[in-house]
């Protein structure tokens, strides 16, 4: 592929994660967004429907995740990178899914390790990690 088609289909990758941020509300089932938009301090929980909720993050996720490997196939089109990040990807998601649960369950009042660790799940900041980082390695590789 030539680089700036390569540039133009990352580009267009990066506005099609911005475009499911910005359509969140539409596209996902998700009560804490007003919640913490508020002053969620003085706050309990609102009702949530958890099964409903808890696969609506997964999905969200899963098309974040799905759309970043992308975004590195189309900038370094290596196999062994992809794999990596994926099995990234996955690790990540049990670990911040889990916590994320627990956390659901047994937050009383202290809401900001509930409000980061979900904005590790339902934005795609591992991008921003992985693709200067996958850039950086094959660099020092040639």
């Amino acid at each position: 592929m030539k680089t700036s088609f390569r540039i133009l289909v990352i580009v267009l990758l990066f506005i099609l994660l911005a475009f499911i941020r910005f359509r969140e509300s539409v596209l996902f089932y998700d009560p804490l967004t007003e919640f913490f938009k508020g002053n969620f301090l003085n706050q309990a929980l609102p009702e949530i429907n958890y099964p409903k909720f808890l696969l609506h993050l997964f999905f969200r996720f899963t098309i974040n995740s799905l759309i970043s490997l992308l975004i590195l196939w189309v900038a370094f089109e290596e196999r062994g990178i992809i794999t990596f990040a994926a099995l990234l990807y996955g690790i990540l998601f049990v670990l911040l899914f889990s916590v994320f649960v627990v956390l659901l369950q047994t937050s009383e009042q202290e809401f900001m390790s509930l409000f980061y660790v979900r904005r590790f799940l339902i934005h795609p900041l591992f991008i921003l990690l992985l693709l200067p980082a996958f850039y950086y390695y094959k660099r020092q590789s040639k």
